[in-house]
């Protein structure tokens, strides 16, 4: 079944919206007759990839057919018809005597059901075999379909006094090249990358993966008056990468249709996300709603996006850190010592008080990057 992780690992950003699924097919030896992974959104699922391999194998070696093959599979086999035909059907008409099955499929339109057909056919089917690291594997994709919102994924990079800038908001780089080059990886297979106005405002990012890799992630801009520049790096490329502002409901029509004319898709939503709410003039922005976290994330569900990197600045992380939002962290600490009691830290917001409400992360990663401290982690609790 680990071997079935390996090998669903390797889809990580290729396969989504779809879950990253592995499978392996052994004999009742436990020798290898196949493997494979869902390799890229709308092609084979594991269990084909798989099936296809052990073929392949028999023919070439000789060994026997698949009616005495027991398959590892890391999630609940599909048992409807959708970019490919059911899974389980595959199953049957190779002949697989027995399925084990790390977790079950939590869509809705799965949810044991793949279980149950083949259960009914006669096979033999166990599940729950290493649960917890299946779940941890398939976390994005179940809570997108459990609660609408994507995997959350805050990142910043600061001193090792825990500054994000100096005083004066100076902040480029305080990571080296090397933790650059990382956060331009992680970009590459994200379905969208978030900031908040005043980050894209000040430091005028492009967040773009460089080079690009297996996703172009959609920019997104937290905005409650859609108050973007025209002439900012994200609005210029917004013919080449798309680029989504989300404004909150008293946005000036005004400033929604200059970005809109500009090439930028405007979104403006109301606190519930359940609608589009109207765009109203506003003449004091002292009453300006901002943009509910909860509704953002949904929207981009809404969209079908499974990974979103939140980027910042320390307003925006700290909104989403309050209402626990971020799901995962990955921290770039730069060899840097910035000081001043004025300078802003990563998190904002209210923040938690007592101590012992202070979220824990677990699966706690630590790497050094020529000198830079690259540290990662997932908000424990965070399994779906």
């Amino acid at each position: 079944m680990r071997r079935a992780f390996e090998l669903a690992a390797r889809g990580q950003g290729f396969v989504e919206p779809n879950p990253m699924v592995g499978a392996v097919l052994v004999d009742d030896q436990l020798r290898l007759l196949g493997e494979g992974f869902h390799q890229q959104f709308g092609g084979p699922h594991a269990e084909i990839e798989a099936i296809r391999d052990a073929e392949a194998r028999r023919k070439k070696q000789k060994k026997k057919r698949l009616k005495d093959a027991t398959l590892f599979v890391s999630l609940e086999p599909c048992c409807h018809f959708g970019k490919t035909p059911p899974c389980t059907q595959a199953i049957l008409a190779a002949g697989i005597r027995k399925v084990v099955i790390g977790r079950s499929d939590p869509s809705p339109h799965a949810n044991g059901k793949g279980i149950a057909e083949l259960r009914a056919a006669g096979i033999e089917v166990e599940i729950g075999l290493l649960e917890d690291e299946a779940q941890r594997l398939t976390a994005p994709f179940a809570k997108r379909v459990l609660t609408g919102m994507p995997w959350v994924i805050a990142k910043w990079a600061m001193s090792w006094d825990g500054k994000i800038a100096t005083r004066s908001g100076d902040s480029q780089w305080i990571s080296n090249t090397a933790s650059r080059a990382v956060t331009h990886q992680v970009r590459g297979r994200m379905d969208a990358i978030l900031v908040g106005s005043e980050t894209a405002r000040h430091d005028d990012p492009l967040l773009t993966a460089r080079p690009p890799g297996p996703r172009i992630a959609t920019r997104v801009v937290v905005d409650s008056i859609a108050s973007l520049r025209t002439d900012s790096q994200l609005v210029r490329t917004a013919g080449e990468v798309p680029l989504l502002v989300l404004a909150g409901p008293d946005a000036p029509t005004a400033n929604v249709t200059r970005l809109q004319e500009a090439g930028a898709e405007v979104c403006v939503l109301t606190d519930e996300a359940s609608s589009l709410a109207p765009v109203a003039t506003a003449k004091d922005l002292k009453k300006i709603r901002p943009v509910e976290p909860r509704a953002a994330l949904l929207e981009l569900g809404r969209r079908g996006m499974t990974n979103v990197l939140v980027e910042g600045g320390a307003n925006v992380l700290g909104a989403f850190a309050d209402l626990d939002l971020i799901d995962e962290v990955q921290v770039f600490i730069g060899s840097k010592l910035i000081g001043g009691q004025a300078a802003p830290g990563p998190l904002s917001g209210v923040g938690c008080d007592p101590l012992s409400q202070a979220r824990l992360l677990d699966e706690v990663r630590v790497e050094v990057l020529d000198g830079d401290v690259y540290l990662s982690g997932r908000v424990r609790g965070k399994v779906w």
